[in-house]
């Protein structure tokens, strides 16, 4: 059977070079420009030496040409069209079937790979794709797995792309209007306010008129519950969950197909998606590392795979609460987040190894860490960690020794050959340049409730089981 790709974001030069480091088979990119990341902190000359960095390393880099153009981006293409011709990249993820068109028309060259936001949802779609020329389509969110297996089997000749991890969106496939509505920002074309994140105060509005605040304090907190139940659903009811922040009625939970891995394997789909170029490279490598090691596996041992060997490293990102969005068929109240929008975690990213300095490694703060605290660093190609407790810091710059360290613009700290307590040489194969470390902080009394009431909700969803059971 053909391996399936592991395809990771790149929101930046460093989390591109993290992925492929961690076991990415390709990753994504984009310029603020003409994609929908515009916040992508890539430049022209950073594509460029990723790009090279990638093949160097024999992998892949899909480039993104993704938003819906107005008349105002029609007059930038020919001009970035070009400069993707001269990047030569491995694939372009292409969304307008004006943009399509026009590279057909002048860049055949370049392969044309139809993105998410294109909305594909149906076998029929992806063979019309297929007769204009896309060498592979990337299946929308919204497709179940018994759908995914029927458009495999429908079209064989072509490449299938699919999500396994990341940020759901409540709308189809970014396809959003809220944001538009609400804060003039358009999520089809790179602007998202995420909206659906924001949290809503509820009122009564009276027979007169006025408007009157409902009030949740200490004192009737638990005094009262709200429930929504659909016409067409009755029994079915869905908790509206308020608290003095205010409440979280669109907050879907974040995609983890973990859990499915093997049916998604199974069916042979080429390309396994990663949501997240704006997160940072900590959950990059993270995830390339927990499914790198899960899809290695199958492959190796498919009858006896288990998702339960890497859901915990999974665990250990900062995250809404996991849900298998789509894939088992029609979603449940599950699959919201309705207490919180904020992400829970028990681990912080602790930094990064930058470079080494002949036999000091050179290591970047992303969080505070105090003397005697121990740290992390996963290793790549590995699901093992080698943990490291440091008594005191020093600066990379001036040499200064202090007790805790904080993240700032750029701080680093030197991490002498003594500290490792083995071979630097060792250690410097183990670890090299973009290893990626983590802190424990655990959670604390309400934080840690709802942290591991998620869990519990997620273990639910794995059995197929209702928020009642």
């Amino acid at each position: 059977m053909k391996k399936a790709e592991l395809l990771l974001p790149a929101g930046s030069l460093v989390k591109l070079k993290t992925a492929i480091l961690y076991g990415a088979d390709a990753v994504y990119a984009g310029t603020p420009d003409m994609s929908l990341r515009t916040q992508s902190k890539f430049t022209l000359e950073d594509l460029k030496e990723g790009i090279e960095f990638v093949h160097a390393h024999g992998k892949k880099i899909y480039l993104t040409l993704n938003l819906y153009i107005h008349n105002e981006e029609a007059k930038k293409l020919p001009q970035f069209v070009q400069t993707l011709r001269e990047l030569q990249p491995d694939g372009v993820l292409v969304a307008d079937p004006g943009v399509f068109y026009y590279l057909q028309q002048y860049a055949p060259e370049l392969k044309r790979f139809v993105s998410t936001q294109a909305n594909i949802c149906s076998w029929q779609t992806v063979q019309f794709w297929q007769s204009m020329g896309a060498s592979l389509c990337v299946l929308g969110r919204e497709v179940t797995f018994a759908e995914m297996k029927e458009i495999r089997e429908k079209c064989p000749d072509i490449l299938l792309e699919c999500f396994i991890h990341g940020a759901m969106c409540m709308s189809y496939s970014g396809r959003c209007l809220i944001s538009n509505f609400m804060a003039d920002r358009s999520a089809n074309r790179g602007k998202c306010a995420h909206c659906c994140r924001w949290h809503y105060k509820m009122h009564l509005r009276l027979k007169d008129g006025t408007l009157k605040e409902i009030e949740i304090n200490q004192d009737n907190a638990k005094a009262f519950e709200f429930l929504l139940e659909e016409e067409f659903r009755p029994g079915e009811y869905y908790e509206i969950v308020e608290d003095e922040h205010g409440g979280y009625l669109l907050n879907s939970k974040d995609m983890c197909l973990m859990p499915r891995l093997n049916e998604i394997l199974s069916i042979g789909m080429d390309s396994l998606k990663v949501e997240g170029r704006n997160k940072t490279e900590y959950y990059a490598g993270t995830v390339a590392r927990a499914y790198r090691q899960a899809i290695d596996d199958y492959y190796a041992d498919p009858q006896h795979w288990d998702y339960r060997k890497y859901i915990d490293e999974l665990y250990a990102l900062q995250n809404r609460g996991y849900c298998l969005g789509f894939h088992d068929g029609q979603l449940t109240n599950l699959s919201q987040n309705y207490e919180y929008t904020r992400t829970l975690g028990e681990w912080l990213f602790a930094g990064s190894i930058v470079e080494w300095d002949g036999d000091d490694a050179i290591f970047e703060i992303r969080n505070y860490i105090n003397s005697g605290e121990y740290i992390d660093f996963l290793i790549p190609g590995s699901m093992q960690n080698l943990r490291l407790t440091l008594n005191e810091f020093e600066d990379a710059s001036s040499g200064e020794i202090t007790p805790r360290v904080s993240a700032g613009e750029g701080k680093k700290i030197r991490i002498r050959p003594q500290s490792w307590g083995m071979s630097v040489n060792e250690v410097k194969k183990m670890l090299p340049q973009f290893t990626i470390a983590r802190k424990y902080q655990g959670l604390k009394d309400d934080n840690s409730k709802m942290y591991e009431g998620k869990k519990k909700e997620f273990n639910q969803l794995i059995e197929g089981c209702s928020a009642d059971d």
